[in-house]
C-alpha cells in the first residue's frame, strides 16, 4: 500500500515539477530570486526532451509501481500520461523535440518579460533619490539646512 502512495505522490510531484518548468518563467516577473531554481530545471526539461533519456522521478515512479505490485511503464511520464491526452498515441522523437522547441520558445518569451520589467523597475530606482535626497525632502521648509551626515540641522 505504502509503496502505491509513493508512486501517487511521485506523479503529482513529477506534475508540479513540469508546471514548474513550463509556466515557472512567469513566476520570476513578481518573484525575481526564482530564476535561480528555474533556469537549471529548464535546462533539464529540454535536455530530458532533446537526448529523450528518463527522468529520475520517472524510474522511481515505475519502482515504486513495481514493489507496490502493479506494472510500471516504459515510455517516460509524459509519454504514459500526457501524450495520450494531447497528442495521437505514439511518442515520437520528433515530438519529444516539439516539446522541447515549445519549452524553449515559452521560457525564452518568458525570461524577455522577466528582463523588461525588472530593467524599467531598474530605472524607475536609479530616478528616485538617495539618502541625501531623501534627507533634503524631509528638512523644514523655513530654511533649515543639513548641517552633518547624521540628520542635526543648522540654524
Amino acid at each position: 500500500m505504502w509503496y502505491r502512495v509513493g508512486a501517487d505522490l511521485v506523479v503529482v510531484l513529477h506534475l508540479l515539477f513540469i508546471g514548474f518548468i513550463v509556466g515557472g518563467v512567469f513566476l520570476t516577473w513578481r518573484w525575481a530570486v526564482i530564476i535561480w531554481a528555474h533556469f537549471p530545471a529548464v535546462i533539464y526539461g529540454a535536455l530530458v526532451e532533446f537526448a529523450g533519456f528518463a527522468c529520475p522521478l520517472t524510474l522511481l515512479e515505475n519502482h515504486l509501481r513495481q514493489g507496490a505490485g502493479q506494472a510500471g511503464y516504459r515510455d517516460g511520464f509524459i509519454a504514459h500520461y500526457l501524450v495520450n491526452v494531447i497528442y495521437p498515441p505514439g511518442l515520437t522523437h520528433g515530438m519529444q523535440i516539439g516539446l522541447g522547441v515549445l519549452l524553449l520558445v515559452v521560457a525564452i518569451i518568458g525570461y524577455s518579460g522577466f528582463l523588461r520589467r525588472h530593467r524599467k523597475d531598474r530605472r524607475a530606482l536609479a530616478d528616485e533619490p538617495g539618502p541625501e535626497g531623501w534627507a533634503r525632502a524631509a528638512a523644514p521648509a523655513g530654511g533649515a539646512a543639513i548641517a552633518s551626515g547624521r540628520g542635526a540641522t543648522a540654524r
